[in-house]
């Protein structure tokens, strides 16, 4: 399984890829909205594993003030549109 930091590192590729790709003539735009969308599909799956991650480690230590005041602010930026 990948950590965070190699599916950053791999979103990091395919916008570096995106971007030197689309400077060349060659790259159509059919290739532009495939490259696109598998960079939001990562970015995506990236942002999902990470807030699991945040909402598990702050359910498991629901003592603490803090992490409640944090599970708040978690779930108000998720249902922000």
């Amino acid at each position: 399984m990948k950590t965070n930091e190699q599916r950053i590192n791999n979103i990091i590729g395919q916008l570096e890829a995106f971007k030197k790709n689309t400077s060349s003539s060659s790259y159509d735009c059919f290739q532009k909205i495939i490259q696109l969308k598998a960079i939001r599909s990562a970015l995506s799956s990236l942002s999902e594993k990470i807030i699991q991650d945040e909402l598990k480690e702050c359910l498991l230590d629901d003592g603490k003030k803090e992490n409640k005041d944090k599970l708040e602010l978690i779930i108000k930026e998720i249902l922000k549109k």
